[in-house]
């Protein structure tokens, strides 16, 4: 048993030991649809992103960090650690993405990063868009999120004059949620950015003496595009460029606020996917939806000043699977052990400049597995062979005069079906989405001059998931 004196020795080792680590903070913006080039960090000539060039000037940008090609599933990686394969939702209930009164969401079962961090005495909360199913059982609060407020899909479901497209499906009207309580329906989305960022400032300044994460995925710049009206005309470039400026005050507010309340803050910039034809994706090729380049590789910048040491670039492949795992290194946790985790760590490339990205990366285009990276090589099914560091636009196939990087690369692809499958295929390592417990609900119901019942029926498509 320790003395009087020799335990009030000891004290002042304690005490420097329980304050010479203190938990970083965690910011994670997420903008939706941007394009790799949309903003000046990857394409010089913009000039109305200069928080954003801020961010990379001081801090770490990566050139090969991928997402995935749509909404739904970019958000389940991040939120889970995985391959959105591997958490049952590359795929909505009958669409490319979750849609609203969809049967799916992600699974009560999965351990998020919010979980992760509250287990750690992490405050949490989500502002913004969330998507990961609309259900209950499926909200950010439901996973993790001490907090809610925004959306809870993408803000183009919402009632139109006619059916949309060739799925034939009413939306309800928009509703802006607080945690698990409609606030009201969204007509106009103006004031969506500021609205967010004004919750995000909040929260940073009610937070700053306890450890938090924040996750802000924007609306925008998905369609329809809106834009405050200060910020109508405001680049000269049309609404899209307006659009993105008024993101990019909006990370100008909270890098202050950051600064001024909650210093030793990780922050971290990111698009859920590629960009639309409305962005830009120079050099890539391609699109959001399709797993070319321009698809999924997306900008990514780390801003930490102290610890990040500034102006570095990475070209190692990384992706919204790391998150999970980087996050919980530095909380001073581990990811779950009883399950299979895609992620990396990428605490000692971002701190230290030392350690590595993957070396492998698949790209799955809702169930189906359709390319693979490895290092420099990016082999597709069809056998199209592309040397992305020599020909980042994938504009000429090396195949014929590569066979054994073909058949390397080849030998990869089956790995990725034993292991999470192809197709309807399911591997034996994928863990299922969550099923609604029901009756199914909006969080706003149908107009009745829409002349359809509460869940009317939809186009099944072809591999998607059974109802419950």
């Amino acid at each position: 048993m320790l003395s009087r004196r020799s335990f009030l020795s000891i004290l002042p080792t304690l005490a420097a030991a329980q304050t010479s680590t203190p938990k970083p903070n965690f910011v994670l913006i997420l903008c939706d649809d941007m394009g790799y080039a949309d903003i000046e960090p990857y394409r010089s000539e913009v000039n109305y992103t200069p928080h954003l060039a801020r961010m990379a000037r001081e801090g770490f940008r990566f050139t090969s960090w991928y997402s995935a090609p749509v909404c739904s599933p970019s958000r389940a990686s991040l939120m889970t650690g995985c391959y959105p394969k591997r958490v049952g939702l590359s795929f909505g209930s009958w669409h490319a993405v979750l849609m609203p009164g969809d049967w799916h969401g992600l699974n009560p079962t999965e351990i998020t990063v919010a979980k992760l961090l509250k287990q750690k005495g992490y405050v949490t909360s989500c502002i913004g868009k969330w998507h990961l199913g609309d259900q209950p059982e499926f909200m950010p609060t439901r996973h993790g999120f001490d907090t809610f407020y925004g959306l809870p899909y993408s803000n183009d479901m919402r009632p139109t004059p006619k059916p949309q497209g060739a799925m034939d499906y009413p939306h309800p009207p928009l509703p802006l949620i607080r945690n698990e309580k409609v606030i009201r329906e969204v007509t106009d989305q103006d004031s969506l950015t500021a609205d967010y960022t004004k919750e995000a400032v909040s929260f940073v300044e009610k937070n700053a003496g306890r450890p938090f994460f924040l996750y802000l995925p924007h609306s925008m710049v998905h369609a329809p595009l809106a834009a405050g009206k200060a910020w109508r005309d405001k680049t000269g470039k049309g609404l899209y460029a307006d659009s993105v400026a008024e993101i990019d005050d909006s990370v100008g507010q909270i890098l202050k606020a950051v600064e001024r309340h909650a210093p030793n803050t990780l922050v971290i910039f990111l698009s859920d996917n590629g960009g639309t034809p409305r962005g830009v994706n120079r050099p890539l090729r391609g699109n959001k939806a399709s797993t070319w380049e321009g698809g999924l590789r997306v900008p990514a910048i780390a801003w930490w000043p102290g610890k990040i040491k500034q102006g570095q670039v990475s070209e190692e492949i990384v992706s919204n699977m790391d998150i999970l795992p980087t996050f919980a290194a530095l909380a001073g946790t581990t990811p779950p052990g009883d399950r299979k985790i895609d992620g990396h760590d990428l605490t000692q490339l971002l701190t230290a400049g030392g350690g590595s990205g993957h070396q492998t990366f698949y790209f799955y285009h809702a169930n189906k597995l359709e390319a693979v990276r490895y290092k420099n090589w990016k082999l597709l099914v069809s056998g199209e062979l592309y040397d992305l560091k020599a020909d980042i636009g994938e504009s000429t196939n090396l195949a014929a005069a590569n066979q054994e990087v073909v058949k390397q690369l080849m030998a990869k692809l089956d790995e990725a079906r034993a292991d999470m499958g192809d197709g309807s295929h399911d591997g034996p390592n994928v863990r299922p989405a969550g099923k609604a417990k029901g009756p199914l609900r909006f969080w706003i119901p149908r107009h009745p001059e829409s002349g359809y019942p509460p869940h009317a029926p939809v186009k099944k498509v072809e591999g998607a998931p059974a109802a419950p």
